[in-house]
């Protein structure tokens, strides 16, 4: 059984006319008039499968577009209009051949689910195995880089508006859906997700994943264990076969912690629908999108939460700089200003009722505001962390996130700490500090010397005074104005009183030039201060 993609013969039309395509459907919605969110998914459903993809990225980034957007585009996530079954059939008499009739006793006509790049079935093996198949579009690679490069294209006369009112970077959006769906296009890649995940969490005997027929999987077929169960979010269901929602809820959180802060490999779309419970079990489904965090990133997030929590300006924003990427100039006290700002929206909440997943996407926001753009790990973890509390709203209401992950991340500090290798590293310091004393005393000794030779030379950079100082240049244009004129006022009096020569109307010339100039800077400079409102 071959394993390696096999790209699907694409029926698209050329760039021109796919372009000629999108510009019908846009003109079909008359855009002139606005658009609103249910607008937006009726015409990303209509311009194709990377038009999905698109808003299934924008609905796990609020920190980009309005929450109420975010919130209907998550409808994209499911409901996605099906392949033909035909269509179904060639795709799997492709990947395998004359044999798949030897391979299944029976497949399901009628897809489970069907999202922008696969679907959906359920299919019976030949020794009654019951599984599910993960089929994906015909084309769809190819008609996802066509539009990739269509939207690059235009991306110069297309902006997206953040809810900050920032010009969002379309490329950098696009470069993160085309990298994103590339992962997810190969489910080769989605089997050694699921093989990962699996082998992290062996030891948690409340967690499973659906197990891989390795050998009928293929980059376009996914062949796994079928899983039936309860949705998460059903607590009806739940409580009628015996559960305890409030339990599942704690479980549930705590397996996701331990995805982000231990493991740092953790489900991207950890919505109610990727998530069942079967035999006192908690299966995770769709792992085709993952996010990861680096163990620094990991360090940094807890001491941002840790920050959060206790409302610390200067911790924060240390891990926001630690965390984020940049390349200009910071403004570090509007930065400054901006976290403090943030953080006493939270000052008076308890920590039971705190928004983990909300806090996070303004710390997003406050970045992005600053010019700082996070890692996609943790633009992906935000909108997870949204979306799991959506699902515990149902299921527990009073199960704390915040509080689970206070608890975690105290228990994994102390768990890190070694009074051995504090003692260490506070030698280590103190040795560093004690070998610089005599190289800072010799510097200093050094720049004493050439202040007394008129040697020494200070730079200054204030950072984040830009304003002020542009002002302060302004008001001493202005002084060195009115001193030039005083002084071409004195000195022109002055030659008035000799009998220089030449003359201009019995005034010597050379003092009639002076009172001009005076006249036109004094001109010059009361018109500038009428047209700056400083009268």
């Amino acid at each position: 059984m071959t394993t390696s993609r096999q790209a699907a013969k694409d029926n698209s039309s050329s760039p021109a006319e796919r372009l000629k395509e999108i510009m019908a459907v846009l003109g079909r919605y008359n855009l002139i008039h606005g658009i609103t969110p249910e607008k937006l998914i009726h015409i990303l459903e209509d311009l194709g499968p990377t038009f999905v993809k698109l808003g299934q990225i924008l609905s796990m980034r609020p920190d980009l577009i309005p929450e109420e957007f975010c919130r209907e585009l998550v409808r994209l996530r499911t409901k996605v209009r099906p392949m033909d079954f035909q269509e179904v059939m060639s795709i799997l008499n492709s990947e395998y051949g004359e044999s798949r009739a030897n391979l299944f006793r029976y497949i399901d006509e009628e897809p489970l689910g069907s999202a922008s790049i696969a679907q959906v079935h359920a299919a019976v093996l030949k020794d009654g195995r019951k599984m599910a198949l993960k089929i994906q579009r015909s084309g769809i690679y190819e008609r996802m880089d066509q539009d990739i490069k269509l939207l690059h294209k235009a991306s110069v006369i297309i902006k997206l508006i953040g809810r900050t009112g920032r010009v969002v970077d379309l490329n950098m959006v696009l470069d993160e859906i085309w990298n994103a769906a590339k992962q997810e296009m190969d489910f080769i890649t989605e089997a050694e997700h699921i093989r990962r995940f699996a082998e992290l969490n062996k030891d948690l005997a409340y967690v499973a994943f659906p197990k891989v027929e390795w050998e009928l999987t293929t980059s376009r077929v996914l062949c796994m264990e079928y899983v039936e169960g309860i949705q998460v979010d059903d607590t009806e269901s739940l409580v009628k076969e015996g559960y305890d929602p409030k339990d599942i809820a704690a479980k549930l959180v705590s397996c996701y912690i331990k995805q982000v802060l231990e493991d740092g490999f953790f489900h991207a779309d950890p919505h109610p629908g990727n998530v069942r419970i079967r035999e006192g079990k908690i299966v995770w489904l769709d792992l085709g999108m993952v996010g990861t965090l680096s163990p620094r990133d990991r360090a940094l997030f807890k001491k941002a939460l840790t920050a959060i929590a206790g409302g610390d300006v200067y911790e924060l924003k240390t891990a926001i700089l630690g965390i984020s990427r940049h390349t200009g100039r910071i403004n570090h006290s509007r930065l400054a200003d901006d976290i403090e700002a943030m953080l006493s929206r939270y000052g008076s909440i308890e920590l039971s009722r705190f928004d983990i997943g909300q806090s996070m996407t303004e710390m997003i926001a406050v970045a992005e505001a600053n010019g700082l753009s996070m890692p996609a790990g943790v633009s992906m973890l935000s909108r997870g962390m949204i979306t799991m509390e959506g699902a515990l709203e149902k299921l527990d209401p009073e199960t704390s996130v915040v509080e689970l992950f206070s608890s975690v991340v105290s228990k994994s500090l102390l768990k890190d700490f070694s009074l051995k290798k504090e003692l260490e590293r506070s030698g280590k310091t103190l040795y560093a500090i004690a070998s610089r004393t005599g190289e800072a005393s010799s510097n200093l000794m050094e720049l004493i010397k050439l202040a007394a030779k008129g040697q020494t030379r200070l730079n200054i950079e204030l950072v984040g005074s830009e304003e002020p100082l542009g002002k302060l240049n302004k008001m001493v244009n202005r002084i060195i104005i009115c001193i030039l004129c005083a002084a071409a006022l004195i000195g022109s009096s002055l030659i008035c009183l000799t009998d220089m020569e030449p003359k201009l109307l019995g005034i010597p010339l050379l003092g009639a030039l002076g009172y001009f100039a005076a006249f036109v800077l004094s001109v010059w400079l009361l018109a500038g201060i009428i047209k700056s409102g400083k009268m």
